[in-house]
């Protein structure tokens, strides 16, 4: 109910009010309902003015990531329409892969985990990545598609591409992808994207995708400090006067991946998606070292292939790269 009345607020123009009748009869409820509705959303932090004889008035939302508001930002046809929220748990994937051993078939598909808080987030081969409260936002998206294993891999760059379009939209901040996954802002990282799969010989029991975005901090640990930035700090850097909803945030990825992932069904590779992918690719027409599990070498990347391989020539061939590192001149250190 709660999620239904801040929906309905947010879509009241700015200034304006939406009588507690009107709340009444659109959704079916009491007037002493909606009053309750109202006195909870306030005590969460929202500023919601009620005058007499013309209603309610959304004043100012607070930047949190419950289900209410998260589910009330989102303009999404079947992604998030139910979202598990966690004030603090140990890692978004690992919940959400609880989830789906706990449904069956085609149930659960579309539900996004978000957390405040992760006190065992991972990023790729096993790193940490660092989730304290009320500064990021680490969401997974539970995924049960029909499609062969093999063809798996890409919806990490299908992530990506979502995330790094989703922080241009909201921020205008120009965030670019490091192939495969990582989003990059002035040759730092912003975003972490971890895909896990479980699968038979032919099938998919269920995948999830879980992503870190770096928002409010202002300070990160010794170890990662050269490498990692905030949405925030670039914002400030740049001198963008900017506060950003990581609701708002969420439910704009969560809408450009519903859609990118859509176009994605169609063909089953990225064919569809390759040109703008590549066009807010780092690497793309940069020198690049690739540290391969055959041997090292470097090269200068082209882009991506529509099975999502990087594209790199070395000397008079073109060597299409699937899995190890792959630094990029200028990035994370690398000169």
């Amino acid at each position: 109910m709660r999620t239904e009345i801040l929906r309905l607020l947010r879509q009241t123009k700015q200034g304006d009010y939406i009588s507690g009748q009107e709340l009444c009869e659109q959704l079916g409820i009491s007037r002493t309902a909606v009053w309750k509705s109202i006195n909870q959303l306030k005590e969460m932090g929202y500023e919601i003015e009620a005058v007499k004889n013309k209603g309610y008035c959304l004043v100012s939302v607070p930047d949190i990531l419950s289900e209410s508001e998260v589910e009330s930002c989102l303009n999404t046809k079947w992604l998030g329409h139910s979202v598990c929220y966690f004030d603090e748990i140990d890692s978004t994937n690992t919940q959400a892969k609880r989830i789906a051993e706990d449904t069956e078939g085609i149930n659960g598909h579309g539900i996004v985990v978000v957390a405040d808080m992760q006190t065992a987030g991972r990023g790729r081969r096993g790193r940490n990545w660092t989730s304290p409260h009320g500064t990021g936002i680490f969401f997974t998206i539970l995924l049960k598609p029909q499609i062969d294993p093999s063809r798996a891999p890409m919806l990490t760059l299908v992530k990506a591409l979502a995330v790094a379009q989703g922080i241009r939209e909201v921020t205008g901040l120009d965030a670019r992808i490091k192939w495969p996954n990582d989003i990059v802002v002035n040759g730092k990282k912003v975003v972490g994207i971890l895909t896990e799969m479980s699968a038979q010989v032919d099938y998919i029991n269920h995948i999830v995708v879980g992503t870190g975005i770096n928002v409010h901090q202002m300070e990160f640990p010794e170890e990662i400090a050269k490498t990692a930035t905030s949405l925030d700090l670039e914002l400030q850097k740049e001198g963008k006067n900017i506060e950003i909803s990581r609701a708002r945030l969420l439910g704009t990825v969560l809408e450009k991946f519903e859609n990118y992932y859509e176009v994605y069904l169609q063909t089953q590779d990225l064919s569809s998606l390759r040109e703008e992918y590549d066009f807010l690719l780092i690497n793309c027409g940069r020198k690049v070292r690739v540290l391969d599990p055959l041997g090292e070498f470097e090269g200068r990347a082209l882009g991506i292939d529509k099975m999502g391989e990087l594209l790199v020539e070395k000397e008079n061939s073109i060597v299409k790269v699937s899995s190890g590192e792959v630094s990029v001149r200028g990035i994370y250190g690398y000169v």
